[in-house]
């Protein structure tokens, strides 16, 4: 089976959306780099990797580290991710692959 070659939006995504491209397109709203209703659907990979790239730029500005993000920004990541986390959790998202390997 052969990758696919566009992206199937973030919407359409497993786990709610709780997925690698998932967090580059809610940074990416949260830096304000594409609209808020953007979900990507249809993109080609070079596409989101160049979006990647712009996301990153953006966090370095502050360590990567949310708590560095001025008041404004950190308002915004908490309502974005707080919605992203309640949309998933009905999806059947847990969290718990994603910290299965810290009790190691």
């Amino acid at each position: 089976m052969s990758k696919p070659d566009k992206y199937i939006g973030l919407d359409n995504e497993i786990n709610g959306g709780m997925t690698s491209i998932g967090k580059i397109i809610r940074d990416a709203w949260l830096f304000e780099l594409i609209e808020a209703n953007e979900t990507c659907e249809g993109w080609n990979l070079a596409g989101i990797d160049a979006l990647l790239q712009k996301v990153n730029t953006e966090w370095d500005k502050y360590g990567c580290m949310v708590s560095q993000l001025p008041e404004p920004l950190a308002k915004r990541h908490h309502q974005i991710y707080t919605q992203a986390i309640k949309k998933a959790r009905v999806a059947g998202w847990s969290g718990e692959h994603e910290t299965a390997d810290e009790d190691e």
